[in-house]
Parts: C-alpha cells; sequence; structure tokens
C-alpha cells in the first residue's frame, strides 16, 4: 500500500535537489490511485489518477502509477487479447521517461520497474527471449538505481526482490543467469528487502509482503506472515489483495477453516478486479473437506471465467478427483480427458496434472483421500485413512513410497516429530532414485528437522539429497527451497 515517508531526516538530498523526500515521493493522488491499485479496484484506480496524467504526462510518478495499474490487470485477468497494447504502452512510457527533462530518483526507479513489469509480462505470454533480456535490463537499471540512491527505499526493495529469487534458482538455470549476466545473492536481496520493509516509504507494506512470503515459504517461519496479512486485512477489509494473500496464506498452513472462512467473507463487487483464482483456492479447500460437489462448482466456475492457459490441467485434476471420489465414474472419465486437452505445463501443479494423465496409472483411493486430509490440517484424519492401506508384493512403487510420506507428513502436523522422522527416514531410503518427489520431499523436511535440532551438518546432508534427486514434478521449487537453506546453514567443520 502506498504510504507517504515519515522519516525524510534520514534520507540524503540527491545531486541537484533541495529537498530528496519531496521528489521521490508520490503525489497524493498518485499514493491514493495505487492505494486503490492495492486493493485491486483498478477503475478507481485509473479514474483518479487519469487528471494528473493529463496534467504531467511525462511524470515519473503518474507513468509508474499507470503501468501499475495495467501491469496488474493484465497478470490477473490473463487474457493474452490485451498483450500487445499493453507491452505498447509500456515502450510509450520509457519512452516519455527517457525523453522526460527530470531526472532523479523516482524517475530512474520508474523506468527499472515498468521494464520489470513488461518483462514478467512477456514471460508470462511466452516471448521468453525477450523477457530475459528485459529482465536484464530492469536488473542493470535497478541495480544502477539503488547505488546511486541508497536511501531511496523503492530501489533497494524491487533490488532485493531480485537478487534473492536470482540467488536462490536451483542449478539448472545457472546457465542462463550467466549468460544474462545477473548476480544474485539471498543474503544481499534480503539485506535490501528489510530496509525497504522496515523503513517508511511508498511502496513499504509491499516489502512487508514480500519479506514475509519470502520467510514463510523459504525458511519455515509461517505465524510472522500470518499475522500480518491478518492484521492488514483487518486493518482494510475493503482491501481484495490482503484478503487473498489471507486465504492464500491459509490455505498453504493447511489452516483450511480459517481460509474458508477469509474466502467466504472477502469483499466483492463490481467495483472490484476480478479474480478467477480464488475459485480455483476455494476449490481445493473444499476437496480436503470432502465437500465434492461445492469443490467441483468451484473450479467450473474458475474455468468459466479464467482467460490464461496456466492451472486449467491442475483444474481439471482436482475435477477429477472430485469426481471419482465422489463415485461419478462419467464425469471422472470426462475430466481426466480434459487434462490432455487444456492448457499447458509450465507451472509444477499442471507438470504433475499431465503427468497423472500420461502415465495412465490409477491412483489409489486411500492414499489420495489421506493427501487431501493432509494438505487441509486433518492430519489425525489421514492417519486413521492411512491405517486401511498395506502394501504388498504387487504394489506399485509410488505408493510405496506415498504411504510412508503421507504418514509423516501427518505425524509433523501433529508435532508428534520422532515418529515424522522415521517415515521421512523410511520415505528417503526406499526412494533411491525414483522419478517421485515424495524421496526428495521427505530429505527436504529431513534436513530441516536436523537444523532446527542444531545438527547442521546431517542437515547439509539431507539439503544435498535433494539437489541431487532425478527429476520430479516439484523439483524447481524443491531445489530452491534446499539451496536456500544449504546458504543459510553455518560452514562445515573441516576435521
Amino acid at each position: 500500500m502506498a504510504r507517504p515517508p515519515q522519516d525524510s531526516s534520514a534520507q540524503q538530498p540527491a545531486a541537484g535537489t533541495t529537498n530528496f523526500a519531496s521528489t521521490t515521493a508520490l503525489s497524493p493522488v498518485c499514493r491514493q490511485a495505487y492505494t486503490e491499485l492495492f486493493k485491486l479496484r483498478v477503475e478507481s484506480a485509473r479514474a483518479l489518477l487519469q487528471p494528473e496524467l493529463n496534467a504531467q504526462p511525462t511524470g515519473a510518478a503518474p507513468l509508474l502509477v499507470a503501468d501499475c495499474i495495467d501491469f496488474t490487470d493484465l497478470m490477473i485477468a490473463q487474457d493474452a487479447g490485451r498483450y500487445e497494447a499493453v507491452v505498447a504502452a509500456q515502450d510509450r512510457r520509457l519512452e516519455l521517461l527517457e525523453k522526460s527533462a527530470a531526472r532523479g530518483a523516482l524517475r530512474d526507479y520508474a523506468r527499472a520497474e515498468i521494464r520489470l513489469h513488461q518483462a514478467a509480462v512477456q514471460v508470462a505470454f511466452q516471448h521468453e527471449v525477450q523477457g530475459a533480456w528485459s529482465l536484464r535490463q530492469a536488473y542493470q537499471q535497478m541495480q544502477a538505481t539503488a547505488q546511486r540512491y541508497p536511501d531511496f527505499l523503492p530501489a533497494r526493495k524491487t533490488l532485493g526482490m531480485l537478487q534473492f529469487f536470482i540467488g536462490s534458482l536451483p542449478e539448472g538455470y545457472r546457465w542462463f543467469l550467466k549468460l544474462l549476466g545477473l548476480p544474485g545473492s539471498v543474503e544481499a536481496g534480503l539485506q535490501n528487502l528489510r530496509a525497504a520493509a522496515q523503513r517508511p516509504n511508498d511502496f513499504q507494506s509491499e516489502a512487508q509482503v514480500i519479506l514475509a512470503l519470502v520467510q514463510e515459504t523459504y525458511y519455515k517461519k509461517p505465524d510472522a506472515a500470518v499475522q500480518l496479512v491478518t492484521r492488514l486485512a483487518a486493518q482494510q477489509p475493503d482491501n481484495l489483495l490482503f484478503s487473498y494473500l489471507v486465504i492464500s496464506l491459509n490455505k498453504r498452513q493447511h489452516h483450511t477453516a480459517a481460509a474458508l472462512a477469509a474466502y467466504r467473507t472477502r469483499p466483492a463487487g463490481a467495483a472490484y478486479l476480478p479474480v478467477p483464482y480464488l475459485h480455483h483456492m476455494a476449490a481445493d479447500l473444499l476437496l480436503y473437506q470432502g465437500q465434492y460437489a461445492a469443490s467441483r462448482r468451484e473450479n467450473q466456475q474458475f474455468l468459466q471465467q479464467y482467460r490464461g492457459i496456466h492451472y486449467r490441467k491442475d483444474a481439471a485434476f482436482k475435477l477429477y478427483l472430485a469426481a471419482w471420489l465422489a463415485g461419478d465414474a462419467p464425469a471422472a472419465d470426462q475430466y481426466r480427458r480434459q487434462i490432455g486437452a487444456a492448457g499447458r505445463t509450465e507451472l509444477e501443479e499442471d507438470k504433475y496434472a499431465q503427468r497423472f494423465y500420461d502415465d495412465q496409472v490409477p491412483l489409489n483411493r486411500l492414499l489420495t483421500r489421506a493427501r487431501l486430509q493432509i494438505d487441509g490440517g486433518y492430519y489425525r484424519e489421514a492417519l486413521s485413512t492411512l491405517r486401511g492401506f498395506a502394501a504388498g508384493p504387487g504394489t506399485l512403487l509410488r505408493d510405496q513410497l506415498e504411504d510412508p510420506y503421507r504418514r509423516a507428513r501427518a505425524y509433523q502436523g501433529l508435532g508428534r516429530l520422532d515418529s515424522a522422522r522415521l517415515f521421512y527416514s523410511r520415505t528417503v531410503a526406499l526412494a533411491g532414485k525414483a522419478p517421485y518427489y515424495f524421496g526428495p520431499q521427505a530429505a527436504l523436511q529431513l534436513g530441516y528437522l536436523c537444523q532446527a535440532d542444531g545438527q547442521p551438518n546431517l542437515a547439509r546432508v539431507y539439503f544435498q539429497k535433494v539437489l541431487d534427486s532425478p527429476r520430479h514434478e516439484y523439483k524447481n521449487s524443491t531445489d530452491a527451497k534446499a539451496k536456500v537453506a544449504l546458504a543459510g546453514l553455518p560452514p562445515a567443520k573441516v576435521r
């Protein structure tokens, strides 16, 4: 959320300016428009901003906020028909900023931020080569801005985000980053994000949210993230983005009831940008609870409203599960065929769905139900379900691996860590080099448990096992977490 700097005494004047704060902060109108955008009230944001755009057609602040509006609208709608117009508008804004007589931190930041938006849009709509070079330009420009204006915190927010995520990419991407000349650093990224999150600036709330998500995803610190977004949503009950984050984070932490409550009380109406993905999340939550008909309705609504190419296979797979578990064989068969026909497989969820379709190996009903119960945080129910499963000589290796892995997940959720370690260890030992995610995920969790127990050397062994594992559907995200965890361990002692 945009907010005015409150600590201008800590900021130093840039060369050629009389007041650093007055030339780097958003104007009141731009700040108000950005606040509306942060609530996902896009048309209101556009209407508020237009007079300032008319009055200052080359102004850095209105051009930046205008681009944030278009970028957010396109990325949420995923409407490929608007892609060319948005990229053309970004090019015009960059030309205006280049020709502008104004110079300073905000102008330089706006150039880099708009270029970064363009990179994200190009990659999202399958223009990867252009997106890669736009990313390179954005990174270099943002790095230069942060170096020239070290007290301009918005630049440190974006640079920190780029540094962290580039630094956390698994080894499979190193050639790509080397080709582009993009240095990443997990530690430097965290330092810059913390600076932007802790000190007042126009984008402080944005920095706080990004930092909290990093801590939740990579450092097993979910409580602070959940508390932050819950507080922000309570402060602004009309903010759909904050409600979205409350739903998403509670879902990720297996707090199904809290996530569904937030979904049902989210702000809604014509003033808000439609967010079809909310229905996809709700469908998962209802699937965890065994509300199969309701889950199907939510995913059908998602597919009807959504114009993008991602998550379609995942939605079809979840529709299959809802029909199959409810005993509706004709519908299940229809949804299974839909997996092969819909969408792309860049995202891990879609890759998993496509593998299920390609393998043509039936799922085990008990293991599938236990998986959904665990994802929903219903750990005791999952253990009860798993008691009905018994591996035998003809049991598929996939199911032999999934059984101890699910038991470990359930025991970990209940805080019974000795039992969790036992079953994670069984999974790792049995997995070997099998091309399933159960072994690498079990090794990752064992690494985290050893790290929490003050056993860094053993943790290092498990995190390295993750990186050494063969390809599986979730390898990119699992490897990234292991890489960040390894970087956070103390140096190995040499004997």
